[in-house]
């Protein structure tokens, strides 16, 4: 199995309970990234369910999550023939950390969009011409940057060098560095990948998420996946973050909206 299949196996020790070790570098100074905990909850949520993939999960960080092992109850509320909802509840030294309403469905992989609406799809420049902050250094492939390869696009990375362009916008290309393939919980972590958009809009530092719920809209085909977030507003100390997901083969995979704690620094 891969690294990031091995990451987010939950074992079962009694009806709707589960058990995991949470792998740090999934994360950044010893907190483990939200979309990973969304790909942990919802391999319980689908574990439990008739159904194969997490349609939908709402989810809400009520406190950090550390490496090391944590346990993961899932109560089903419903189970029909269409679809299945669950509450899963992330638990850390006895500390609720997560709680997400997951809902369950199968998807079809050969379904076709009956519309896509008309909104161009955002580009992204070819993967050679976008910035790579794994090159370099040992320590730049540690962490986050040892499981997930991703390459911005220079157009919206003026933050870095304390030039914001003023949008709360990133976009990048997006893998897992093993050869997990894309699929649904891949996608949950891809939609809280990014660094903040709210960076661009001079945000500093961390930013932590509050509520963040996505949505599947399609399983994704093999190869890199374009991920493109924007917001809609920064204001009184809070930001919004859209994010969308398209596979290789300009199809749409996986949306995204959440609300985000500003960093100040």
């Amino acid at each position: 199995m891969s690294r990031f299949g091995d990451a987010t196996t939950v074992k079962r020790v009694d009806d709707g309970r589960y058990e995991i070790d949470l792998d740090g570098a999934f994360g950044m100074a010893e907190a483990v990234n939200g979309g990973y905990l969304m790909a942990v909850l919802g391999r319980a949520a689908v574990d439990v369910s008739p159904h194969a993939h997490p349609l939908s999960t709402a989810t809400t960080f009520l406190r950090t999550a550390r490496p090391g092992r944590a346990e993961i109850v899932v109560d089903q509320r419903r189970a029909g023939r269409t679809t299945a909802t669950a509450l899963v509840t992330l638990r850390q030294d006895d500390k609720v950390l997560t709680e997400a309403l997951i809902t369950t469905a199968t998807l079809d992989g050969a379904a076709v969009p009956g519309y896509l609406g008309d909104r161009p799809v955002p580009g992204l420049p070819p993967i050679e011409k976008c910035l790579d902050f794994s090159q370099g250094t040992p320590e730049a492939q540690e962490g986050f940057a040892s499981c997930v390869d991703m390459h911005f696009d220079p157009a919206t990375m003026g933050w870095l060098s304390g030039e914001p362009s003023g949008r709360p916008e990133l976009r990048a290309w997006f893998r897992l560095r093993d050869e997990h393939a894309p699929d649904p919980f891949v996608l949950a972590l891809a939609v809280d990948a990014l660094p903040p958009v709210a960076l661009n809009a001079g945000a500093r530092g961390w930013s932590p998420t509050v509520e963040l719920t996505w949505t599947l809209r399609a399983l994704p085909a093999p190869g890199w996946l374009a991920v493109y977030g924007t917001g809609r507003m920064v204001s009184d100390g809070w930001f919004d973050e859209e994010v969308e997901v398209w596979d290789e083969t300009g199809r749409l995979v996986a949306q995204s909206r959440q609300i985000a704690r500003l960093g100040r620094g």
